[in-house]
């Protein structure tokens, strides 16, 4: 009796181990208001992680169908990825990095455009 407590126990704990791993996988949609040109807008990110590897999307500027991200990657609660856009015939880069906990993802934007570089947060909720 005491070896299959012992046996339960180990298998509780690993269950337990794996719970609180799978709670911080970034799989899933995300969301957050930005300002841009002056307005509110609500940005929609979707993730997807395997292994090491992160894919998703962000909505496209105005109409424009969602942009996939690029070399993304996901370890130790740490996300990062980058999205390039172009309007008005300008390359835009925006780097995204952040930490995931639970429900948030916070972290940095740099952007780069037209030689010029951006710093700014962000902070987005996992959407249920």
């Amino acid at each position: 009796m005491t070896r299959r407590m012992a046996v339960a126990t180990v298998m509780l704990i690993f269950a337990l181990v794996g719970f609180a791993r799978a709670a911080e996988d970034p799989t899933g949609t995300w969301k957050w208001t930005t300002m841009y040109q002056g307005k509110s807008r609500d940005v929609t990110l979707k993730l997807k992680v395997e292994g090491d590897k992160l894919t998703g999307t962000l909505p496209g500027q105005g109409k424009a169908q969602d942009v996939a991200i690029a070399d993304g990657t996901y370890k130790d609660n740490n996300v990062s990825f980058t999205v390039v856009r172009e309007l008005n015939g300008e390359k835009i880069t925006q780097k995204y990095s952040g930490t995931v906990s639970g429900d948030t993802i916070k972290g940095s934007i740099e952007t780069s455009r037209g030689g010029q570089g951006q710093s700014r947060d962000w902070e987005a909720k996992r959407q249920k």
